[in-house]
Order: structure tokens, then sequence, then C-alpha cells
């Protein structure tokens, strides 16, 4: 198995952080050799500089937390996001369109940001909790037909975060088509090697040097 820490996206997405506290999360995920930081759109460019030369990526999000904004506004979020930096982008599915089957508005919204983003990764988040277990395999299907690289568990802002049998329930569709990222409430590292075991290929956290200390 790969270190622990290169697993990790390093999180920060209090709507409270001020830059010192992205200053730090960037420079903890570079002592740490921490796969990214994820923070929100307006630090893009901030972390983007202090992460240039390094191998650590900067993801932020898209459509967050709720996934209800127009494709349209999901497309310029992204867009910017590239343009100011980001090499990965956590977007919000469409969630009421998700529950109102209505499959094309959503595998859409999936594909106008892939395509807005431009060749970077893109990371469907499902925001498992409130989904059904047959909503959460339609939706791994449509992420898939959309072009995205990941389904991802959580946004962290819901009711409830990872949980391992939805992880499972991820891979038994996706397979090795694509990537799983489980996050939301993962604050030790059994969680997190448990999440690793049932198929996640990334963890996101802000507990993530307690996760890797042990």
């Amino acid at each position: 198995m790969k270190p622990l820490s290169s697993y990790i996206d390093h999180t920060i997405l209090k709507p409270e952080a001020k830059y010192e506290d992205i200053k730090k999360v960037c420079e903890e995920a570079l002592e740490y050799n921490f796969k990214a930081v994820c923070i929100n759109p307006l630090y893009v460019k901030y972390s983007s500089e202090m992460l240039k030369n390094s191998d650590v990526l900067v993801a932020t999000v898209v459509g967050f937390p709720l996934g209800n904004n127009r494709s349209e506004v999901k497309k310029l979020e992204t867009e910017l996001a590239v343009k100011d930096g980001a090499d990965e982008i956590d977007m919000v599915i469409n969630i009421p369109a998700l529950k109102n089957k209505e499959y094309d508005i959503v595998k859409q919204d999936i594909k106008e940001v892939v395509k807005s983003a431009d060749g970077k990764t893109v990371k469907v988040i499902l925001e498992t909790c409130l989904l059904k277990d047959e909503e959460i395999k339609k939706a791994c299907q449509l992420s898939l037909e959309g072009g995205a690289d990941f389904v991802k568990t959580s946004t962290g802002f819901s009711t409830g975060g990872a949980e391992i049998s939805d992880v499972k329930l991820m891979k038994s569709v996706v397979k090795d088509k694509m990537k799983i990222k489980a996050s939301g409430g993962i604050r030790n590292k059994e969680k997190a090697l448990e999440m690793i075991e049932a198929g996640a290929d990334r963890i996101g956290a802000s507990s993530s040097i307690k996760i890797v200390e042990g």
C-alpha cells in the first residue's frame, strides 16, 4: 500500500476560513505530502501560488454544497477555478434532478463541468446520505457516462458523511472505470484504512494529520 498521506485531500471548506487558515493547511500539506488541498474557490489562486513547484494538487468545489445551481453557473465556476490554478474540481451532483429522475439533466450537468475543466480531474459528489441505494447506483452510472474521473460520497455539510456500505456500493458500480473519494466524518486512521479497504482511492478529511499520525 502507498503511504496513507498520498490518499488524502487535506480539506478546509469552513465558510469562516481566513488566509492564515489556508496558509496553514497548505504548509501542512507540504510537510505531510498530502495528495491535495481542498479549498473554497476564493482561495484557489492563493493556494496554487503557495503550492507551486510541489507535488501537492489544488482541488476546489463547484455547485457546493447543495448542487442545485444551474449548469451554466457550474460551468463558469469551473472555468474560473481552472484559470485560477485548480488541478481538480469536486462538483456536487444535481440532487433534485436525480431525485426527479431527470437523468439527462444530471448527466448534462456533469458533462458541462467535465468539458469546462479542460482535462483537469473531476470528482462528482453524490451526497450519499440523501440518496437511496438505487439512486447512488444511478448517480455512479451517470457520472461515468458524463466523463467524470471520480465519484465522491459527501460534502460534509449535509446530514451524514462517508459510510463503508456506500463506498462498497459505489465500487460495485464503477469497478475500475472510475475512482472513489470518501469524505465526511473520517477522523482517524482506522476509519480511513477501512474506507480504502472498501474501495476508496482518495480520502477527504480535515483531520488529516490525526489520521496519518494514528
